[in-house]
């Protein structure tokens, strides 16, 4: 099965990295420029959960006219 890791919207790559790096340090996981491989499933979870999830708020703030 090939992968599809192509941004969508490729100028929001820098926002998305800054969200990642406010939400590990909000959630107390140490993430470094570059390789973070060496990170727990359950934390790279965490990260990737309350990115989602804030990505969710502000698209439904959006649409809703807020």
């Amino acid at each position: 099965m090939a992968r599809n890791n192509q941004k969508v919207v490729p100028q929001a790559t820098a926002a998305l990295d800054r969200m990642k790096y406010e939400i590990a340090s909000e959630v107390g996981v140490n993430l470094k420029e570059g390789y973070n491989g060496d990170i727990s499933a359950r934390d790279a979870g965490r990260v990737g959960g309350n990115m989602v999830r804030r990505l969710i708020e502000q698209a439904e703030r959006s649409m809703s006219g807020r």
